[in-house]
């Protein structure tokens, strides 16, 4: 039993100056006393929030979830510690069905292993979408949204999968999202052609969120609401990559002003080139090329980011005009709340104790995973 004393406590819509008392992997109190006999960590006045949980990203430092590797994962989970996550989605990109199976099953058995941030599970982002807004995924994958092909894909570990993107206007794809949603798969709805009622019969069928949101769908029209439409005349949540380059940041404040902050998820959709130099990397077979920490096919498509979740939660409170409370939320509680989990992404009595220090400027300067100290 420890208790971090002397910081600032970022709870979800204040901050306090209180002690968190942890025991083993838990919080057990939030306090402005702790008795004399726990041991104290002196948090010298820096924040001390919940740790960042991360639902889209596809690799970093070198390594891609599509390695197929328990290296590749566990060189990413330790990778991502430095940017405050202590939980986090692989994500998977439309491939070879070959190329996906073996990305779900060696993720099926490093879940546990890794070293460094938690794995939850998998993001299936494909292969079940659209032709006209496919993006940075290859064109010769993609397929129609089917139970019988989704379990293909997943080798015998479809209970791996916590997040699928698919686009709802595709053949079968409403019967899809209705019987995946049944089993406990959280929907979302990424590059889609799809118009507005199209994505309407989609989210009420069971997608509750929507896909780096602006990028890869349908735009908003004044006589064709589109898939953008339907995600601002809906409660479902809102990833948002808050680098400055997939999208304005005047149109992330719009987003902003019609979801809220409490349906707002940041994401940052990292590929194995975030936290490496500029050169030439590779997504999914394909040829990306870094600079100036930009992203891009050979055609100049935007192919992921290279942006940290650190970064984006410092972005979404100098370009967003949100508080330290609210960005933190929209990069720990909302994740959790999307993935049903409810004891993770708040400092909060009986909570996993996941926790990271930080300075003003959201620079990480602490950690601990499940009560344990990792930075």
């Amino acid at each position: 039993m420890f208790a971090i004393t002397n910081g600032n406590v970022v709870l979800r819509d204040s901050i306090v100056g209180k002690a968190v008392i942890v025991d083993r992997d838990r919080i057990a109190d939030i306090t402005d006393s702790v008795p004399g006999f726990i041991k104290k960590v002196d948090a010298g006045g820096m924040y001390v929030s919940p740790g960042f949980i991360e639902t889209h990203m596809h690799g970093r430092k070198g390594y891609d979830a599509m390695d197929a590797s328990f290296e590749a994962l566990n060189g990413i989970s330790a990778a991502l510690m430095p940017s405050g996550v202590t939980r986090f989605l692989a994500t998977t990109m439309t491939m070879s069905e070959d190329n996906i199976k073996n990305a779900v099953v060696n993720a099926a058995k490093s879940i546990g292993k890794v070293e460094g941030a938690k794995l939850l599970g998998l993001h299936m982002e494909g292969p079940f979408i659209s032709v006209e807004h496919k993006g940075a995924q290859p064109e010769e994958y993609i397929q129609k949204p089917s139970m019988e092909e989704f379990k293909k894909l997943c080798g015998g570990y479809e209970d791996i999968v916590r997040l699928i993107t698919i686009a709802p206007e595709t053949d079968g794809a409403i019967a899809f999202i209705k019987e995946i949603s049944d089993k406990g798969v959280d929907v979302s709805m990424g590059h889609t052609n799809a118009t507005y009622d199209e994505a309407m019969k989609g989210i009420d069928a069971g997608v509750v969120s929507s896909t780096h949101t602006y990028n890869g769908m349908k735009g908003l029209h004044h006589r064709e609401p589109g898939a953008l439409g339907a995600v601002f005349d809906s409660d479902i949540f809102a990833e948002m990559i808050a680098d400055g380059v997939h999208v304005h940041f005047a149109a992330l404040r719009t987003l902003l002003k019609v979801k809220g902050v409490e349906k707002s998820i940041l994401i940052t959709d990292s590929l194995r080139a975030a936290g490496m130099d500029d050169g030439v990397y590779d997504l999914g077979g394909q040829q990306v090329t870094v600079k100036g920490g930009q992203a891009k096919l050979k055609n100049g498509t935007i192919a992921g980011s290279t942006i940290t979740l650190d970064r984006a939660v410092y972005n979404a409170m100098h370009h967003l005009g949100v508080t330290l409370p609210e960005a933190v939320r929209m990069a720990s509680y909302n994740p959790a709340q999307l993935l049903g989990i409810d004891d993770m992404g708040e400092i909060k009595k009986g909570n996993i104790a996941d926790i990271i220090l930080f300075d003003k400027d959201i620079n990480i300067k602490g950690m601990y995973i499940s009560g344990e100290k990792k930075i």
